[in-house]
Formats: structure tokens, C-alpha cells, sequence
């Protein structure tokens, strides 16, 4: 299983994956936040503290739609990076749990994945203690082992 944001990490480790367990089958999952259009629409009012707005409740459903419908493309176009590696593979949106990293541990424990493959971001010390690490939570609790695929690092300028 491999969890795919479309990042250049994201798409480094899916070469890495395709590369290692080629030409096994394989699950692209790009986890999205299922609705997030709601909080999107309700922000104003919670930053302005103003009274509450009526939300347009369809405008809202179909931009969840979108957003879902953006994930699964993403998920298909992974897929296809990982079949053109040799992968046997298929790509799935998953609405998220909690966190990232709870969702692909979910997901992973359900597939009875054999290994669970994400990319690390590389996130500023500072930025991780405030948000967390995904990667780090899924090295943690993942139920099978856990490879996480470091981004290509730049060249340093001389």
C-alpha cells in the first residue's frame, strides 16, 4: 500500500515502491478531508465571530463532491505512475479519520497490507512539533512494516 499525496516525496516513493515490489499488486491511496467544504464555509463566521450565516448546503455537498472526485484522479493517476513502474496496481480515495496517518493505518490494517510506503516531506523541526509527522506516526502503528522514502534532496549551489 502505498499513500500518495502527489507531492515530489509522494512520487518518489511511489518509484521506490514500484522499483522494490514490482511486479506485485499494489494500492495507491490518496486520503482527502471529507467536509472540508462545510468548514470552508463556515469560517467566516467563526473568525469573524459574527452570527451564524445560512450555508448553502448544496454548494457545499458538490464541493465535497469535487474534492472527491479531484482525490480518486489523483489516486488513478498515482496508480498509473506505479503500474508504469511495473506495479500491479489500483488507486482508491479514502475520506480521512483523524489525521492522515490514523487513515492509512486504518486503511493498511483492513487491506492487510504487507508494507505501508509514504514519502517524508522533511518538514522544518519547528513545523513537525506543531503539526505532527505523518510518517513518523505510521513507523509508529503501522500494522505491517513502514517505508518512508525521503524527497530527492536539491543540489546545493556552489
Amino acid at each position: 500500500m502505498i499513500g500518495f499525496d502527489g507531492s515530489p516525496a509522494a512520487r518518489r516513493a511511489l518509484r521506490e515502491a514500484a522499483a522494490l515490489f514490482a511486479p506485485r499488486r499494489a494500492l495507491v491511496v490518496v486520503v482527502w478531508e471529507a467536509g472540508y467544504a462545510f468548514d470552508l464555509a463556515d469560517l467566516p463566521t467563526r473568525l469573524l465571530e459574527s452570527p451564524p450565516t445560512t450555508v448553502d448546503i448544496r454548494t457545499a455537498m458538490q464541493l465535497d463532491e469535487s474534492m472527491y472526485d479531484a482525490a480518486q484522479q489523483l489516486a488513478e493517476r498515482g496508480a498509473a505512475t506505479a503500474a508504469e513502474g511495473g506495479l500491479d496496481a489500483e488507486g482508491l480515495a479514502v475520506a480521512d479519520d483523524i489525521t492522515v496517518a490514523d487513515t492509512l493505518v486504518r486503511v493498511a490494517r483492513e487491506r492487510n497490507a504487507q508494507v505501508l510506503v509514504v514519502g517524508a516531506h522533511g518538514h522544518s523541526a519547528w513545523r513537525e512539533v506543531l503539526l505532527g509527522s505523518t510518517s513518523r506516526e505510521i513507523v509508529h502503528r503501522a500494522p505491517c512494516p513502514a517505508l518512508v522514502v525521503r524527497a530527492e534532496e536539491k543540489p546545493k549551489a556552489h
